[in-house]
């Protein structure tokens, strides 16, 4: 086996989003730095994600198969074994029990990544729940042995957050300057919602910026949306300076998937969107620990309470020091290392 050699296998769409391969991506960075060599293999066009993975100087393989089936898992422990992979990192909703189980038959070691025990039973050597909302009750069925790595302590984020860790956001008095973003896809144009809540609020001296991915097909829509926006306004397509976005915000409007860690690090209050099942609990979670507020489900939002919402928040200066106090007790940015450090050793 060679130990420098991990190979994942996750994808991104419209459908499910870039969050699996952009945690993944995070964990492959921190294992490059580690001296480690990252493969990514893929069931589907990922678009622009495997540009990313290929900037990052990590190979991309296309399995051609359906993504999730027992084939599929074949495929991948064939290729594990091919480039000597002691580990294969399992990141996406379709990899249930017979997947995990048919990759472990190959006897290869598998971290499976989980957002809510959705698969019941679990066949994985490891299982990384990186949510608050994660409990070791979601994987009661899984090895004896079987470790359960839970909580933001392991929030997989990138390496541009690095050198974040441990920044000291000064709380802005008065408030101007408003983040969006609703993940790399939005195939429901959630963002379109948001911004007519922002057109709601009805203030002159805002600043906005409305963030999107390149999976993103709403741009025209959102671009004729924001031309009616009072303040000064930006779409940013497919930005890699996501840091650097969150340290200039005062507040943000966000999707409750993998961004809230990264927005946790950087201490910025936020109101957060549930737009998938698997980020009710993260929601609930974040508005109950006081770092977020919670919006609830996309498709009940209504624009005047979510101006309102948005609007009382940017009013209480106490509450958005106290959140951006919460997320960074939340989140330190090492979790990706943490998580290498344990494949490295074998545990």
């Amino acid at each position: 086996m060679n130990h420098n050699t991990l190979l994942i296998r996750t994808d991104a769409s419209a459908q499910i989003g870039t969050g699996h391969a952009m945690r993944c991506l995070a964990l492959a960075q921190a294992w490059q730095e580690m001296d480690g060599k990252a493969v990514v293999a893929v069931g589907m066009d990922i678009g622009a994600v495997e540009d990313r993975l290929l900037s990052e100087g990590m190979e991309v393989l296309h399995l051609q198969t359906k993504s999730g089936s027992l084939d599929d898992a074949t495929r991948t422990a064939a290729l594990a074994r091919a480039r000597g992979a002691r580990w294969i990192v399992a990141d996406s909703y379709c990899f249930d029990t017979n997947y995990q189980r048919a990759v472990k038959k190959q006897d290869i070691a598998l971290l499976y990544v989980d957002d809510a025990g959705y698969a019941g039973e679990f066949v994985a050597d490891i299982i990384l729940n990186q949510n608050i909302s994660a409990r070791e009750g979601f994987y009661a069925k899984r090895p004896a042995g079987a470790r359960v790595l839970l909580g933001p302590r392991y929030a997989l984020l990138r390496r541009e957050f690095s050198k974040w860790r441990g920044w000291q956001r000064t709380i802005a008095t008065p408030p101007r300057n408003i983040l969006v973003t609703l993940g790399g896809s939005d195939p429901d144009n959630v963002t379109l919602t948001i911004v007519r809540a922002l057109r709601q609020l009805g203030q002159p001296d805002l600043n906005v910026r409305v963030v999107i991915g390149a999976a993103n097909p709403h741009g025209d829509s959102l671009r004729r949306e924001m031309m009616h926006l009072l303040g000064c306004c930006e779409l940013v397509v497919n930005t890699k300076e996501m840091p650097q976005l969150m340290a200039w915000a005062d507040v943000a409007v966000a999707a409750a998937g993998s961004t809230c860690w990264e927005l946790a690090l950087m201490g910025l209050p936020i109101l957060v969107t549930i737009l998938a099942d698997n980020q009710r609990g993260i929601a609930e979670g974040l508005a109950t620990h006081g770092t977020a507020v919670n919006l609830g489900w996309y498709n009940a939002l209504n624009e005047a309470a979510v101006a309102r919402a948005l609007g009382d928040l940017l009013l209480d200066e106490e509450r958005r020091r106290e959140m951006c106090r919460r997320g960074q007790e939340l989140v330190d940015g090492f979790g990706a290392s943490r998580v290498a450090k344990i494949l490295l050793e074998g545990k």
